[in-house]
């Protein structure tokens, strides 16, 4: 009987945290990073679960499920969403069932080990280029829902679909900001389907494309959080002092004036190129070491914005790596923080790590050691007291 009430213990701890709202789980810090993968010169995922930890990086987002770095993830209690590619979203849409195996294929076997906290359904799809697509996100959204329900998962893995700013027809001032005409369409019956079930709105924000493609109008201090005049935002009064938070604002209010005042917005996406071509304004590694620092700042204050004050400001960094086979502009292959073999871009704070100059910056052997041994000495302590009672 003591056994069975130890069981009844640990149900009814589990029931109590699983009841809370679902981007708990999602995002609990304020900072996270993204780790792209469109190179050929990364580190493997073992070799990244320790680059992490050493930068106290807790909250991590990938464009896949690429299993063999939800295998690395085993153990690391850093908290991963993971992408379903833009290219499954037909199948997806078709019914519960090929989602289902989905999940069964690329997260249910990796729970609890790897801490899977959400699900990102597409990426930038809404405002893209192939309308068929806005058609099958939100199909593909009920479903893979539906999935995770039948699975008992909901209250595990968050289901999103992170959109670009090409969703809006402007975003200044903030209080002017709108969604398309033509994307209303599709987005309001999916941010109906995300109020429901507790999803926040996810958004890539970039001040650096904004000032790369307005440089003669746009403060570059305005954009990198160094001292400059700012904004007032007549209709709110309301002062801004840097693009990241009125940008962050203009989404909060697109979101009220489609009928959604207290859905969450968190950033998704943001970073500034450390290198681009001629015609790419402020991409520089000096602006990208001021810009990135001073996110950094702002997001370990978790503090709000001027208009939503009590949501505390939430943002994934583009990226962990520079990717050297993206097509596109210069900028595109040089977002990342760190180099290839674990270093620093550049110094924005992170601790552990050494210059750029160094060899390498910790031992990339023996990974997860520590996370193994604490794994099975909780399990053993289980044991024991089962045994015990």
């Amino acid at each position: 009987m003591a056994s069975s009430s130890f069981f009844l213990w640990l149900l009814l701890v589990f029931s109590a945290i699983s009841s809370n709202v679902l981007t708990v789980y999602a995002f609990k810090g304020t900072y996270g990073v993204n780790y792209g993968k469109i190179a050929d010169n990364l580190p493997s995922p073992s070799s990244v679960v320790t680059l992490l930890k050493a930068a106290k990086i807790k909250n991590t987002r990938i464009y896949d499920a690429d299993h063999e770095v939800l295998k690395a993830f085993k153990g690391s209690g850093i908290e991963i969403v993971i992408g379903l590619g833009n290219e499954f979203l037909k199948e997806m849409s078709v019914g519960e069932d090929r989602a289902m195996d989905w999940i069964k294929e690329n997260v249910q076997p990796f729970l609890p080990g790897t801490k899977i906290v959400g699900i990102a359904v597409g990426n930038e799809i809404l405002g893209g280029g192939d309308h068929e697509l806005w058609e099958v996100l939100l199909p593909s959204v009920k479903n893979v829902y539906g999935a995770l329900g039948r699975l008992g998962l909901t209250k595990v893995v968050e289901v999103s679909s992170p959109h670009s700013e090409a969703v809006f027809t402007n975003s200044f001032p903030p209080s002017a900001c709108v969604f398309k005409d033509d994307v209303l369409v599709y987005m309001k019956p999916l941010l109906q389907f995300f109020s429901k079930i507790g999803s926040p709105f996810y958004i890539n924000a970039y001040p650096f494309l904004a000032y790369k493609s307005d440089p003669e109008h746009i403060d570059i201090n305005y954009a990198l959080f160094k001292s400059n005049q700012g904004i007032l935002d007549s209709k709110t009064n309301l002062h801004y002092d840097n693009m990241f938070e009125a940008q962050v604002d203009a989404a909060y209010a697109a979101l009220e004036k489609a009928g959604f005042p207290k859905m969450e917005v968190i950033v998704s996406e943001t970073g500034w190129a450390s290198r681009g071509d001629a015609d790419e304004a402020g991409a520089s590694l000096e602006n990208a070491r001021t810009y990135n620092r001073n996110l950094r700042k702002r997001l370990m204050k978790k503090k709000g914005t001027p208009y939503r004050p009590k949501f505390v400001a939430r943002a994934y960094i583009f990226a962990l790596f520079n990717e050297n086979l993206k097509p596109g502009p210069t900028s595109e292959r040089n977002f990342g923080l760190f180099k290839p073999d674990g270093s620093i871009a550049y110094d924005i704070g992170f601790t552990g790590l050494k210059d750029s100059s160094a060899s390498s910056l910790i031992p990339f052997k023996g990974i997860g050691g520590s996370s193994c041994t604490l794994l099975l000495t909780t399990c053993i302590t289980l044991l024991l007291l089962i045994s015990a009672s």
